[in-house]
């Protein structure tokens, strides 16, 4: 459902985040079975070329890691756009501005002003400062995920560099390796 505030600015309400146009209400991420075997397949590939991490893999979890993060540069954008508006706003008009998830905050004490932006689960993931500019910061979800395909692609990985190893310790009643 999408209205217009007393702003003109257009919210919605629990379908579509107006800064992102995803949905506000995303699925958990999940480490399938499906996506274990992918990662067991390149960790082998990997293994077998004595590469840690290979290009394969990096993608696939780039991928993976982008199903759960922000849209950080929508947001980025509508702060950019509304740079002027944003420094003599407060809290109210920045969550307007936003739309739902995204929480925002103006700091203007100390040394400088920045805008903070946290998601829903209240993790900062953008800020803002003057002179400095953008700085993004990595969510939980984000953090989760990078860890649990880390995790599997560390077990695979390793598995198979013993399964290489273990075959070429004794080939013709002398050890390959000496």
């Amino acid at each position: 459902m999408i209205e217009m505030d007393i702003t003109g600015i257009a919210k919605s309400h629990h379908t579509k985040s107006t800064a992102t146009g995803k949905p506000s209400s995303k699925k958990e991420w999940k480490l399938s079975d499906s996506l274990r075997d992918k990662i067991t397949e390149y960790a082998k590939e990997d293994a077998a070329q004595n590469v840690y991490m290979g290009n394969k893999f990096l993608a696939l979890r780039k991928s993976e890691v982008a199903k759960v993060a922000p849209d950080r540069s929508a947001l980025m954008g509508k702060l950019n756009q509304n740079m002027k508006e944003i420094r003599e706003a407060d809290e109210r008009w920045l969550r307007l501005l936003f739309g739902e998830p995204y929480e925002a905050k103006f700091q203007s004490e100390g040394t400088g002003s920045a805008v903070h932006v946290y998601d829903r689960n209240g993790d900062e993931i953008l800020t803002y400062t003057t002179g400095v500019g953008w700085h993004e910061k990595e969510s939980k979800a984000e953090t989760q995920v990078h860890g649990a395909l880390k995790a599997a692609y560390y077990d695979a990985y390793h598995a198979a560099r013993q399964e290489i190893n273990s075959g070429m310790e004794v080939q013709g009643g002398f050890d390959a390796r000496a």
